[in-house]
């Protein structure tokens, strides 16, 4: 399929204007349900202290899709002759960086709040979860830093990847995910048939090897080693690693479930978006090792009006792709592109639980590519099930068209 521009440019041009400038702020909701579920748990009344230690997959899997559902789809599109401006206007900017100081409020909140010798182990795990979600949450803001050309907000990336250890994110996505997208050679690039259980160890692996290795070849470049003091990567561990010993000397060892359970929850959580963004989706191959430009119908999109407020636009992943240097607030929806069912959040159990997503998903990868097999990205160890369990699909696509009389 050929994506073409979302934008009608028959219509005359009007100077557009941002109705969601103020509401970019509500990108500040994750940590700060954070911060009051914590502040609810240390002064309401005993009863409710469960209810607030639960605050994560309340929040995650049952407030935010029904938010989402309510508002249901974002109508603003930026035309291409606004993007300029809003590229230049650094109010954007300041938002995104507004997220650190209340994620690490959070965590030193919520850190304390474990330490406490009358917090069970129960509550302490779920503060875990709490905080991965905020975490998870803070490596997508980290993605928005890690595609800009300033090292200062290349460290404030580090910054916010610090709690889950994440560092080498910052150094793989945009320059191994973005070159290998869509893909079988990229680990962050899910395939068709493939689980995210069995996904995640897969990716996490592979894209931890890959930062290493396009570290290590562009210290080459520069004449020097990787244990060297220019190593990008050794700056974000060694920031991760001062940041957990920094919080253990602050709250003591009973912050260990926390801890541990965060970085799980948040990578997770990461993770399990990176497997929706692109699932079974492959870009023409164009022999020797090359493929065809990544385009917008190399990603699954989704334009839900509060998940794409909350995660700066992530879900307009079609247009990220595309245009990788373009900032949150320029990205546009395109209609007739893969379209996930829902947003994220609303995704994320089916996401997690396998048959769920495939009954959602496999068919609907297969009919974008009209049942070609050698368009899709699919999984090795599960090509044979799939012939066999959509071979109706397969079959009525390469069924040899009647010529015409």
């Amino acid at each position: 399929m050929n994506a073409i521009n979302p934008i009608d440019l028959s219509k005359p041009s009007v100077k557009f204007r941002d109705n969601k400038r103020k509401l970019w702020l509500l990108g500040l909701v994750v940590p700060n349900i954070a911060n009051a579920a914590f502040l609810g748990y240390q002064f309401g009344p005993r009863i409710t202290r469960k209810l607030f230690a639960s605050a994560g997959p309340l929040a995650l899997h049952l407030i935010i899709p029904a938010i989402d559902k309510h508002l249901g789809e974002d109508p603003d599109n930026p035309p291409e002759d606004a993007i300029a401006a809003l590229e230049h206007d650094p109010y954007y900017a300041r938002v995104v960086k507004l997220f650190i100081p209340f994620q690490l409020a959070a965590n030193v909140y919520g850190n304390y709040i474990a330490s406490r010798t009358t917090t069970p182990l129960a509550d302490r795990i779920l503060f875990g979860h709490l905080l991965g979600v905020v975490n998870g949450v803070a490596i997508n803001t980290a993605h928005e830093l890690s595609h800009k050309s300033g090292k200062l907000e290349h460290y404030l990336s580090h910054l916010c990847l610090a709690p889950t250890g994440y560092n080498h994110f910052r150094i793989e996505h945009p320059y191994g995910h973005h070159r290998r997208v869509a893909t079988p050679e990229d680990p962050a690039s899910s395939q068709l048939g493939e689980s995210f259980w069995q996904f995640w160890p897969r990716t996490v692996v592979g894209s931890f090897k890959s930062a290493i290795d396009i570290e290590t070849r562009r210290l080459e470049r520069k004449g020097k080693t990787f244990w060297c003091l220019n190593n990008e990567l050794l700056h974000g561990w060694a920031m991760s690693a001062a940041y957990h010993l920094l919080m253990l000397k602050c709250f003591g060892p009973r912050i260990i479930p926390t801890q541990v359970t965060q970085a799980l929850c948040g990578i997770t959580l990461f993770e399990a978006v990176n497997y929706m963004e692109h699932y079974g989706l492959k870009r023409e191959d164009l022999g020797n090792g090359r493929y065809a430009r990544t385009m917008p119908e190399h990603s699954w999109n989704n334009n839900s009006m509060f998940s794409n407020v909350l995660l700066y636009q992530l879900q307009r992943h079609s247009d990220h792709h595309a245009y990788p240097t373009r900032s949150f607030q320029s990205l546009r929806h395109y209609d007739n592109v893969p379209q996930l069912p829902a947003g994220y959040a609303s995704m994320m159990l089916p996401a997690l639980i396998p048959g769920w997503w495939f009954k959602q998903m496999d068919e609907r990868v297969i009919q974008h590519y009209a049942g070609q097999i050698d368009k899709l990205n699919i999984y090795p160890k599960a090509r044979q099930k799939l012939l066999s369990k959509y071979a109706h699909l397969f079959n009525h696509a390469a069924k040899p068209a009647v010529p015409a009389k």
